[in-house]
């Protein structure tokens, strides 16, 4: 059975170095899933029409955000695309420990992300 396929959304002011972080998470973990990069926001203004116009199954928050902007996208995430899986990576992680740190991270973590079953919509 081929791995299932989610398309991937990050939220990052600098998106060369988003699109060079999730490539090399995505050669990581090709085994298990398949990661579809569709897109970047670099602002939190682009996230609401870039969710209506991509609709990913995930949304990556760059550590660059505060906590109550992550918080914030995350919301708008949730509200435009009811089940969608986001993932905020910790505020300044990439500044204190660098990109290693963040792929780290995500790795870590992404089991517990695309294993887990969506939230069920309110009714």
């Amino acid at each position: 059975m081929p791995p299932p396929v989610y398309k991937l959304m990050t939220v990052n002011t600098v998106p060369e170095r988003a699109k060079r972080i999730i490539g090399r998470i995505v050669e990581d973990v090709k085994d298990r899933w398949t990661i579809q990069y569709v897109v970047n926001a670099e602002r939190i203004e682009e996230v609401l029409p870039t969710l209506e116009r991509e609709r990913p199954d995930i949304m990556f928050v760059a550590s660059m955000w505060t906590p109550e902007e992550q918080q914030e996208l995350v919301l708008i995430a949730e509200q435009t695309i009811p089940g969608i899986k986001t993932f905020k990576i910790p505020s300044g992680l990439q500044v204190e420990k660098g990109p290693d740190a963040i792929v780290d991270f995500i790795k870590e973590n992404l089991p517990s992300i695309l294993d887990s079953p969506a939230p069920k919509e309110s009714l």
